[in-house]
């Protein structure tokens, strides 16, 4: 489906003389209370603005693709701003901005957009994946970037918990008690487990989620379900049950937020 099938311009309007530059953006999330700007304390939307506000001189406003919760990582998020500003070429800004940003905060390309472009509304799906490594594998360097457990289940077993999160469904049971969604139905493109090796020696579990949008908390809590369920060897039946009975109490531990990453944002080709 093309952008332009489903989103009208009027809905993103571009200023008449502005430009829409697009940002791909990459950072730590451990010293960070999320992407979204909050009085008091440090985002990740916050120190970009400032850094644009220093290199164009005027302030600036950014839009995310979604928000990350504290401690949580991004490879992929992509946000837009519009600017009056029309010397600066489009190539610059990652430059411009590293060398303003602090080193938790990269921005890894850019590009110029039209008005049927919006970094949230027009994507159409997100990849999120979460790496988990067993306690006798972890190092100093995964704190705060790897979760940590006991002993990995077996990946079979995880791997049929997995694919009952595809298709659509009410994610009620994995929503948290703050989420102010209107509906909790969301689809979900792909999910699955896997092991890759750690430069830092051992295996890291990768669980892999594609889809339309997320719940708050929703991938944290999935995880936390499908590892507790899976060390505890109950059968997929179970994690479909508690899946489908939409009542948050049936949710397992939510895991912690050091070990999800936002991969990659995707959009209908122009």
């Amino acid at each position: 489906m093309a952008r332009s099938d489903w989103r009208r311009p009027s809905e993103f309007p571009l200023p008449e003389g502005y430009r829409r530059i697009k940002i791909i953006v990459s950072y730590d999330g451990s010293g960070f209370s999320g992407w979204q700007r909050q009085r008091g304390v440090r985002s990740v939307q916050q120190e970009i603005e400032k850094a644009l506000g220093k290199m164009l001189k005027v302030p600036v406003r950014i839009h995310g693709s979604g928000r990350t919760d504290a401690g949580v990582h991004a490879i992929g998020q992509v946000a837009h701003f519009d600017i009056e500003n029309q010397s600066v070429p489009v190539e610059v800004f990652p430059v411009a901005l590293n060398h303003l940003l602090p080193l938790d905060i990269r921005i890894t390309g850019s590009a110029q957009e039209d008005e049927y472009f919006h970094s949230r509304f027009t994507s159409v799906c997100r990849e999120y994946r979460y790496y988990t490594k067993v306690l006798d594998d972890y190092t100093p360097f995964d704190r705060n970037r790897v979760c940590r457990i006991r002993k990995f289940p077996p990946l079979e077993l995880l791997n049929g918990y997995a694919a009952c999160i595809v298709g659509t469904h009410d994610f009620s049971t994995f929503s948290a008690a703050a989420d102010q969604s209107h509906s909790r139905v969301r689809d979900m493109y792909g999910s699955s487990f896997g092991f890759e090796n750690s430069q830092w020696g051992g295996q890291i579990l990768v669980y892999t989620v594609r889809g339309n949008a997320f719940l708050m908390h929703q991938v944290r809590s999935m995880v936390g379900t499908m590892l507790q369920l899976g060390e505890a060897l109950e059968p997929v039946e179970e994690f479909e049950r508690r899946m489908l009975s939409r009542n948050r109490k049936e949710a397992g531990k939510t895991a912690p937020p050091g070990g999800l990453y936002l991969h990659r944002i995707e959009y209908d080709p122009k």
